[in-house]
């Protein structure tokens, strides 16, 4: 046999002996699920990043078409401006850049002006959040709906529903003044703690615990434990209080 045939079967042997080796010898069941958690964990980080690039990249376009617009100081030249300009981005960048997309952007800053709140809120919202937050008329509810949705890590769908719900209305904060619910909001940015006024969801909830506008969180807790023993007694047998806290 010539060398080189020679060394091309050697070749060949090896190759399949591997390969039967391989059919036979199974890796452990950690090593798969560790090494597919880093491939899960850095295609979610990806895309993460991509959104996020491409939302603050939305909120730049629509802050430099809003100063365009507002530079002008006339209806129609917005509007032209507007359509002349999503023609030539969407025949060049595709259907993010439609005239429709392109309003979204420019109502985007005009609802969020400050470019480090969005920048905030871009490590849980996506575009699709914001767009749903958009029809929100009142910036504080606004706000609200975004923290929350940021702390609480809604997705989309649970966005919309409890705006739907008007989750805002039924909270104790929305009653009281605007400066302290201004207050509250960024107290929320800066802790990332939610206050029993942002919690709880009936306005008269307050009254049946027996509370008044004025409590302390200990308060709160006495209340809240005064009705769950009302509760469990009139279940009667079978159900027991676990702990006062658990953590």
């Amino acid at each position: 046999m010539p060398e080189r045939a020679e060394k091309k079967h050697t070749r060949s042997s090896k190759r399949g002996s591997l390969q039967r080796a391989a059919s036979l010898i199974h890796p452990p069941p950690s090593l798969h699920t560790e090494i597919r958690e880093l491939i899960l964990s850095a295609r979610n980080q990806v895309a993460q990043a991509v959104n996020a690039g491409l939302t603050r990249l939305y909120w730049q376009v629509g802050d430099r078409v809003r100063r365009e617009i507002l530079k002008e100081k006339r209806a129609e030249y917005g509007e032209e401006i507007v359509v002349s300009l999503s023609r030539q981005l969407e025949q060049e960048f595709g259907r993010g850049f439609s005239e429709k997309n392109l309003r979204r952007m420019v109502q985007f800053t005009e609802a969020i002006p400050d470019e480090q709140i969005v920048v905030t809120l871009l490590r849980q919202l996506s575009w699709s959040h914001f767009i749903a937050l958009l029809p929100i008329k009142d910036p504080l509810q606004r706000d609200f709906y975004a923290e929350m949705c940021r702390i609480e890590r809604w997705s989309v769908r649970m966005l919309r529903r409890q705006i739907g719900s008007m989750l805002y209305e039924r909270t104790a904060l929305s009653k009281k003044p605007e400066k302290l619910i201004k207050q509250e909001l960024q107290t929320l940015r800066d802790e990332d703690r939610l206050s029993p006024d942002l919690v709880f969801r009936d306005p008269y909830f307050l009254d049946f615990l027996g509370l008044k506008d004025t409590y302390s969180e200990k308060d709160l807790e006495a209340g809240i434990l005064r009705e769950m023993e009302s509760f469990l007694l009139e279940l009667g047998a079978g159900f027991a209080f676990v702990a006062r806290q658990k953590r």
